[in-house]
């Protein structure tokens, strides 16, 4: 009961005012529209495919069935899913490695150009990855590492946007930890490594939260890199079970696709879930400063 009283005290209750209805209801109108397609999928995967083309707009099955699930199951989803783990993790830790230390670099360190390196990088937000695709590809396949896990995790270490966080992060760091440490008789390297990465808990789970996703749904380039079915990842081997537009297996394609795609949003949706707090926190602190 004391501990009640002592957290009702901290935490203030706060009544909704009038003018505060409009734009919350507005939100949750957009939040409707974001989770509406989500609730279909899932839906849609416990359904018989008879159930799937109907007139009617049945959010609820009206019978629940796992033959969808276990006809997916039915294909090396265990191998797909592991070549997408090893790959998205360790493409992941390279990143936020890499984009932690480009970042700091970038926000305290001096040095000739280090504005116009920034631009460079925001600018390169602006241009299509689908160009870089090709001579990569052929870059990949002439020192022969297509259809390895090399060839899928090293095209994703660089990422302009962890760097983007990590920067706006580290310009918001007190200075005068810095100062301490250099007193200390530690180097850039020492203090990065000991005083500025363990307060940059918030940026790095953002960073990891976006770049893991982004790996974890990558399609174009492992389709493109990837000869090999043992090498397969798990978005690519779950496009087979789209359905076949213009035949009689396209009713019954949707089930079993919805099926398929509930699985790949498993690990990216519980992972945001379980560090949704660090998530926001993250983007908050890095939009500070300019």
């Amino acid at each position: 009961m004391a501990s009640t009283r002592l957290l009702r005290r901290r935490v203030p209750y706060t009544r909704l005012r009038w003018s505060e209805v409009p734009t919350w209801l507005i939100g949750m109108v957009f939040v409707a529209a974001w989770a509406a397609p989500f609730l279909w999928m899932v839906s849609t995967s416990f359904k018989l495919p008879s159930q799937v083309m109907t007139r009617d707009i049945e959010w609820i099955p009206r019978e629940v069935t796992l033959e969808n699930y276990a006809h997916v199951l039915k294909y090396p989803i265990g191998t797909w899913a592991l070549n997408s783990l090893i790959a998205a993790v360790v493409s992941t830790f390279l990143c936020i490695v890499f984009s932690a230390l480009a970042g700091y670099a970038l926000a305290r360190l001096r040095f000739p150009g280090r504005q116009v390196i920034f631009m460079i990088f925001l600018a390169s937000l602006m241009i299509p990855p689908e160009i870089g695709v090709v001579p990569l590809l052929i870059a990949m396949i002439r020192i022969e590492w297509a259809s390895t896990y090399q060839a899928l995790i090293l095209p994703s270490v660089a990422n302009v946007l962890a760097v983007y966080i990590f920067r706006q992060f580290f310009l918001t760091f007190p200075r005068e930890l810095e100062e301490a440490a250099i007193i200390d008789g530690a180097g850039p390297l020492r203090i990065f490594r000991s005083v500025a990465m363990p307060l940059a808990r918030s940026p790095m789970i953002a960073a990891t939260v976006i770049v893991f996703t982004l790996n974890w749904n990558n399609f174009l380039w492992p389709l493109l890199v990837t000869f090999d079915d043992g090498m397969k990842t798990l978005p690519v081997g779950i496009a087979a079970f789209a359905p076949v537009v213009g035949t009689h297996t396209q009713m019954e394609g949707y089930a079993v696709a919805m099926a398929a795609v509930t699985l790949l949003c498993i690990p990216s949706v519980t992972l945001f879930l379980v560090l949704q707090r660090y998530f926001i926190a993250g983007l908050s602190a890095g939009g500070l400063k300019g």
